[in-house]
């Protein structure tokens, strides 16, 4: 009676055991589906900020739109397009509200580049750059209805031959690398690497770029992936 009692329980339990395998299998094996990373309000962060103006002047954003370096308009990294932000300059205290049409700064370090007109308006353009604070103050007008996406820039080229061969060697180390044109001219080549469902896995992936000497991209940095204009998936 106590062997069958046990043989029983023990059935039970490898029961249970295969059920819950297959329902952890079932679930792993789909990747994570995230809503789009919006910007919440409110939220800011501080750093450097820099400004363009030409060769971009006249030619299109990263949102499509054509760059007038007269407008209050900026460019960052990873928030959606058409979010407003208020950008203090910290070192006067002067401020102004901008709109993001535009992916960058490309530079590893600062967090914004303010086109001509904002920079102007908070007496940043002698000194070039300036720290800032910026304020998330309104959220885009049209709400994103596609799963947001980021890659790591490993680098931007002027030379298209250059960059298609950075792009195919962090293809074959990482396992996805594109190309995305950045309108100006000469024309920019970016070479950006992975597509991961959130920013945190994406600085994941930069740090591990950045720690593999034979990449030699010490600067890469986690950027937004958007249907940019002239992008080319290669």
């Amino acid at each position: 009676m106590l062997r069958a009692i046990v043989s029983h329980q023990m059935k039970q339990s490898v029961c249970v055991v295969l059920v819950a395998c297959i329902a952890f299998s079932g679930c792993g094996g789909k990747k994570r589906v995230h809503p789009p990373t919006a910007a919440r309000l409110g939220s800011t962060e501080t750093g450097i900020a820099s400004w363009y103006g030409h060769p971009y002047h006249g030619r299109r954003a990263a949102n499509g739109e054509i760059y007038d370096m007269e407008k209050m308009t900026a460019a960052h990294r990873t928030l959606p397009f058409g979010t407003w932000l208020r950008v203090q300059n910290l070192e006067n205290n002067q401020t102004v509200d901008v709109r993001i049409i535009d992916r960058g700064p490309f530079a590893r370090g600062r967090i914004l580049d303010l086109s001509h007109a904002a920079a102007v308006s908070i007496a940043m353009i002698g000194p070039g750059t300036a720290k800032v604070k910026i304020t998330v103050i309104a959220k885009p007008a049209a709400v994103e209805t596609a799963v947001a996406l980021f890659a790591v820039q490993v680098g931007a080229f002027a030379d298209r031959n250059n960059a298609e061969r950075v792009r195919t060697s962090m293809e074959r180390r990482y396992g996805s690398a594109k190309l995305v044109m950045r309108d100006a001219q000469p024309p920019r080549w970016r070479v950006l690497v992975g597509r991961e469902a959130t920013p945190e896995d994406a600085e994941a992936l930069a740090l591990r770029i950045r720690g593999d000497g034979e990449a030699q991209a010490e600067t890469a940095f986690v950027v937004r992936l958007d249907n940019e204009a002239g992008a080319d998936s290669l």
